[in-house]
This record gives structure tokens, sequence and C-alpha cells, in this order.
């Protein structure tokens, strides 16, 4: 009798032992390790090689035919899919619980099925029942929407050859498991395996396939980072599930921009595109101008977007004061205080320090630092922004203001939104508005005596 051989893997980033080891030498986490049977030497697994008889080519001898893309009727996911669904690709949606990645998928295959493209959603979490609840609840029917609850991947292979769709869709990739691996369902071994018998089909068969995979707690998807390379796109799900605007971050696209993103809000039916965004988080704007608060123009993709931070700075009546961000990056904020002490010569050490972005969104780029500052700035000062005024720059640790991209757009985006007055970096005051006027600034105490009046 053949001796059963076994490995430990840990679950967080597929690292592999020989034995168990209380902390991953790899990604630090405790108490992560399983121990996973190894196949013997004699069988065989089920994911072949894609092409078994393909021999090297010559660059100059490969021909490639015009790419196929479907749209998915949503603009939104069209944007950053890159104009829509490549055939043959696979995609990764990837989120936290109760964001909305089925709810967007399940309305996608019926927007796929009314185009006449045959569907099979495969549900490895909710029943059939379930899932026309949903359906029903959301819209969404179609004569080639095939719904079938099955968590087995052979299975699944079958009803695949079957029914030979265009589209499949698996809910979720941590709740399929192959019988070719002794694991359970949701161990690194299964999820590798698993994507890796889903890119062969999509590969072999020229099948788009859509992949659920849930995220952890750190923000990681669930399993190794390996799922991620196997995949032509990832695509992330933002957002507070407590509030209704959703984001959609493209963050790996082998046929399109990584940059874009698309912004959705989340109502009793379902996603809904959102044409214009900064319509709806200016409208959450408070009307009377406050301390603290200042409007920033972010870029996200191609796309200029107008959010509204505040923060809000007191007395502390703790022994270390305390620094919350939410919706900006938290080394950032203290980044920018250090900043204010020293170059603005703000006192804030015994100061609580709470930043908040409206709506929802995460912001991450550098051009939102200078808003960042002047909400910090005035608030600390009690004097209020003019609420006619954007703020646009990227700060130094000297206090000098950096230029930034695309500011053209988001002068234009500004002032569409009816702003008359924009405070820039110097280094980008050669980029004229005849729309808005700019005030550029070099260092971040000549933006604060630019844009703030007494209240």
């Amino acid at each position: 009798m053949a001796k059963v051989k076994s490995k430990w893997v840990c679950q967080s980033c597929g690292y592999e032992s020989a034995g168990y080891l209380g902390k991953c030498p790899e990604c630090s986490s405790w108490g992560s390790f399983v121990e996973e049977v190894q196949a013997g030497a004699n069988s065989k697994s089920n994911s072949a090689v894609i092409l078994d008889d393909t021999k090297p080519e010559l660059i100059s001898d490969i021909h490639i035919g015009e790419e196929i893309r479907v749209s998915t009727n949503i603009s939104e996911f069209d944007r950053i899919l890159g104009g829509g669904l490549v055939q043959g690709s696979i995609v990764l949606i990837a989120g936290d619980p109760g964001i909305g990645k089925s709810t967007i998928l399940l309305q996608t295959s019926g927007e796929l099925a009314k185009q006449g493209k045959k569907i099979l959603y495969v549900s490895a979490e909710e029943s059939s029942g379930q899932l026309k609840l949903r359906a029903q609840r959301l819209g969404v029917s179609g004569d080639n929407l095939y719904i079938y609850p099955q968590t087995n991947l052979e299975a699944i292979k079958a009803q695949i050859e079957e029914i030979s769709p265009e589209f499949v869709v698996v809910d979720s990739i941590q709740a399929i498991y192959s019988q070719t691996i002794t694991s359970t369902s949701g161990s690194v071994s299964q999820i590798r395996e698993c994507c890796n018998i889903l890119m062969q089909i999509a590969k072999t068969k020229n099948i788009t396939v859509l992949v659920i995979g849930h995220v952890t707690k750190d923000g990681n998807i669930a399993g190794p980072k390996v799922l991620e390379h196997m995949v032509d796109t990832v695509i992330s799900f933002e957002g507070d599930k407590y509030k209704s605007y959703r984001m959609l971050r493209s963050m790996k696209n082998r046929f399109g921009n990584t940059s874009e993103v698309g912004i959705f809000e989340m109502g009793s039916k379902g996603l809904v595109e959102v044409k214009n965004p900064n319509e709806l988080f200016l409208n959450e704007r408070s009307q009377e101008a406050i301390p603290g608060s200042a409007i920033v123009v972010t870029n996200e993709g191609t796309r200029p977007l107008l959010v509204e931070i505040q923060a809000l700075v007191g007395a502390t009546p703790y022994p270390s004061p305390r620094r919350v961000a939410n919706g900006v990056d938290f080394s950032r904020l203290l980044q920018i205080l250090a900043v204010l002490e020293k170059r603005v010569g703000l006192n804030l050490s015994k100061q609580d320090v709470y930043v908040n972005v409206m709506g929802g969104i995460e912001v991450d780029e550098p051009s939102a630092d200078l808003g960042i500052a002047l909400a910090i700035a005035t608030c600390a000062r009690d004097v209020v922004v003019d609420s006619q005024t954007v703020i646009i720059g990227e700060i130094g640790l000297s206090g000098e203001i950096h230029p930034v991209n695309n500011i053209e757009k988001r002068l234009n985006e500004a002032s569409m939104n009816g702003f008359k007055k924009a405070i820039i970096p110097y280094a980008n005051r050669n980029v004229a508005s005849s729309k808005i006027k700019t005030v550029p600034v070099k260092r971040l105490m000549d933006a604060i005596s630019a844009c703030i009046s007494p209240q």
C-alpha cells in the first residue's frame, strides 16, 4: 500500500511546508496552515495542458483576428472592462460580502440574455429558488439564462459541454471543489485547481468566464495571490455596504485600461448606473459653508470627480491625540499633519483630527493633499473655504505644491458644476481656463491665504 503524503499549505498566501508552522514565513499570518493530502504520483490531474500539440511560432507568423467584445449594456461596467467582455477571457469580481457582486453579475447575465447570448449561471451558494426571487426583484429574465446550483467542478464542466454557453458565471470560486483534490473547498489547492480548469475552458472553447471571489478582512482576495495572476481581468468592488454608492475599479486588465472606475448606486431594484456622480456627491454637501470643508477634484481613471472632504479638529481628552481617516490613506494624513505643524505653524500635537470623505468613496490620489490640508487648517482656525472654490494640488514635505496631471479636465469639470474659482499648483499655471478663475500657488501657506474667507 502506497504511503499517503501530505503537506501544510498557508491559506492566506499559498506557502507550502512539510510540517505545521504556527506563523507563515511568507505572509506572517498566524494559524493559517492546513494539512492537505497530496495526490499520488500516478494520479493524473484534471487540469491538463491547454493545447498539448502546440509548437513554438515566430511572432511575425502569428495571426491575430479582430478582438471581439460583447457589450453588457451597462455602460459603467463596459467602461472598466475597456468596452465590453472579450470572448475567451476570464474575469474575477472581488469584494466584501453584501457589496453587490452577485447583483451586478445577475444583472449583466440578464442584459446578455436579452441580446440572445446563452449564459450558464453557476450558483454555488444559493438555491435555484433563492436566485429566482432575486432575479424577479431585479427584473432579470430571459430564455437563454440557465441557473445551475452546483459546487462540483466536474459536474459544472459536464454541463458546459452539454449546453455550450457563450458566458459562464461562477458564484463563487471559494465554494467550488474538484474531486481531483483531496482538500476541502475554499483551500488554496482547490481554488488554484478550479481556477486553472476554468481558465482552460475559457481559452479552449472561447467562452467568457466571470468568477466571483470573496475578500478577507485585510482586503485581499481570499486564497492565494496566484488567483489574480491566472485571470485576465481583476475588478474590485468597493464601497460601504451601509451606504448606497458602489465603485467598480479595474485592478488588472489585459485588454484595457487599468485606471478606469465605474460608479453605481444600490437601490431596491439592484445597481443603477450613476451617469453624473459629481451631481450626486455634491448634493450631499451642506448648503451653508462651515469650517473644515473643502471640495477637491480627484481623478478616477479618465473621469474627474468632485468630492467633499470634511475635517474636525478639537482638543483631545485623551493622553494621546486621535487621528481618524475615513476614505483617505492614514499614513498620508499623518504626513499632511506633520507638514502643517512644521511649515504652517499649526499646533496639532494636542488636538484630535478626524478626516472624512463624503459619499463613502476612497480617495487615493495625491492631488487631494491640498484639499485635506486646507480642510484641517480652516477647522483649526475656525474659518471657511469659499463655497465656489475647488482645491487641486499635491503637497511636498517642505510645504511646496506639486503639479498634477489632467488639470484641464479637472477645471472643465469644476466649471460645469458651477464653481467659479480653483486653487491650482503654480507649475500648472499655463493651463488657463476662460470658464473658471485659477489661482496658482507655490506653497501651502499661499494656498491657505488664497482660499479662506472669515466666517
